[in-house]
């Protein structure tokens, strides 16, 4: 049976998940604004609180990425550092116990993702530098997403390089802790792209490549599934959600 594209819940995906190690990928945990324009980035609040108290309602451990080795564990992650992760994700992962890796974009912090605009979408608040650190003081780690978020593929090498070299120092200068995990802005990635990485000091990078991971996958090239409403039209879930009962 085929998994569906996007992970909604649990019961789809358990079965899946026991062949390895998983790791979700979230943006913004926020209600999709009116005539926002990439509706997949975001994720009701409710339906996050519901993905993680699955989680650990199945006994599932809360890991960082690359943790391979054979266990009941999930890494949480979350791409771009975005204010809505502090507000609505900490309050619900703090109840459960859950800690999450939030991939910062290190030139963007404190200011909004404008390389959203670019794509057809629109550009949110990012968590500025003390909040980081609140984010940080939860219990939550952080990895690195570039400097401005471009398609590390698609650049200059010289560029890709800086990109990925200065995200890692400046995150680790500001923040006063070793930064060693990566993501690749868009998912955009290719063999020079993953040497680069590597070179760089980093020990885990992530794709969006869907699957979960063992111990013979790349650490540098490991998969996630990203998180979002079931496949229906977002309208019957919610109407669905919020149902009396």
């Amino acid at each position: 049976m085929a998994l569906p594209e996007y992970f909604s819940e649990l019961a789809s995906f358990r079965e899946h998940f026991s062949e390895g190690f998983p790791i979700l990928c979230y943006h913004k945990i926020e209600p999709v604004p009116d005539g926002a324009r990439i509706k997949g980035l975001y994720l009701e609040p409710a339906l996050f609180r519901r993905q993680i108290q699955e989680m650990s309602g199945a006994n599932f451990s809360f890991a960082l990425p690359g943790s391979l080795t054979p266990s009941q564990s999930v890494a949480i992650t979350f791409d771009d550092g975005f204010l809505s992760n502090l507000e609505a994700a900490v309050p619900v992962m703090n109840e459960i116990g859950a800690r999450a890796t939030n991939y910062l974009v290190a030139d963007r912090i404190g200011k909004t993702s404008d390389w959203e605009t670019a794509e057809g979408g629109e550009a949110r608040p990012l968590m500025d530098g003390a909040q980081v650190r609140d984010w940080l003081a939860a219990g939550n780690w952080i990895g690195a997403h570039t400097c401005t978020h471009p398609r590390l593929s698609k650049i200059p090498r010289d560029r890709a390089r800086e990109e990925i070299f200065s995200s890692k120092k400046k995150l680790e200068d500001r923040f006063g802790q070793p930064v060693e995990h990566f993501a690749y802005p868009f998912g955009d990635y290719d063999d020079v792209v993953v040497e680069m990485v590597r070179a760089a000091g980093f020990k885990t990078a992530c794709t969006m490549d869907r699957g979960v991971n063992d111990q013979n996958t790349n650490l540098f090239r490991l998969k996630r599934w990203t998180a979002r409403y079931p496949t229906r039209t977002l309208g019957a879930f919610l109407k669905k959600l919020f149902q009396p009962r």
